[in-house]
């Protein structure tokens, strides 16, 4: 029951969906079904492009530097990071939500909260087939001026978020402190790629082509090869509940 009471708490947005879909379907069914369809669609393009995106974090992840990513994008890069930033935002391709594991990844290998603010605004609203399409339809003037506009915009807005969040702040880590807590693997996440199977087969066993814990471990217990299964998993899909 506290394990349920603690996901309930820690995804208080998903509960209130859950509780807003089960009250539309009992008072206003129409409109109940039409909005879980809705749902169910973008759900669809997610578990399409989700998968993808998560592999390529984990690939750059893995292979980029920490210092690389500081230099282009950290607190110090200044003005080359703006301009990589924007860059990086603007010829982007995918939905706004594929934006969120690349930035989390980038700020954990040293990218700063503006240059973060930067990429995902770029990415929702200046992104450059978006430009062209938005100066066949508007107007070329129109596109420009909306475009330096929303530019300023969004170093204003970078630079006050920067002040006024921290690093700290984010759920850049899953810390969890508490030597009772219970190792998982998160299913939605797990790609079945094996390797926490082979780096401590003791622990991991492959089931319907996701891995599961095949015993109660503790993260009080420091388990190397657990930790080296953690470490390693291309998805950060293990970790202690």
């Amino acid at each position: 029951m506290s394990l349920l009471i603690k996901k309930v708490k820690s995804n208080m947005f998903l509960t209130l969906v859950i509780f807003a879909y089960i009250f539309l379907m009992i008072f206003i069914p129409e409109k109940g079904i039409q909005s879980f369809d809705n749902s169910l669609y973008y759900v669809k393009e997610m578990l399409i492009i989700m998968p993808v995106i998560l592999l390529l974090t984990s690939l750059i992840e893995a292979w980029v530097p920490k210092n690389t990513i500081q230099n282009a994008l950290g607190e110090g890069s200044g003005v080359k990071g703006f301009l990589f930033s924007f860059l990086l935002g603007s010829f982007s391709a995918g939905p706004i939500y594929a934006a969120f594991p690349v930035c989390k990844m980038l700020i954990k290998k040293g990218a700063s909260i503006a240059n973060i603010v930067i990429i995902l605004s770029a990415w929702a609203v200046i992104k450059i087939p978006m430009l062209a399409n938005e100066s066949k339809f508007l107007g070329a003037k129109f596109m420009l001026l909306r475009w330096v506009l929303t530019t300023l915009s969004i170093l204003i807005i970078s630079l006050i978020t920067s002040k006024i969040v921290k690093k700290e702040e984010l759920p850049i880590h899953s810390i969890v402190e508490n030597k009772d807590a219970i190792l998982s693997v998160d299913e939605q996440l797990c790609i079945g790629c094996r390797l926490c199977t082979r780096l401590s087969p003791d622990n991991f066993v492959l089931v319907n082509k996701k891995a599961k814990v095949n015993k109660k471990i503790l993260k009080g217990d420091k388990n190397e090869k657990v930790k080296l299964a953690i470490d390693k998993c291309p998805v950060k899909a293990i970790d202690y509940v």
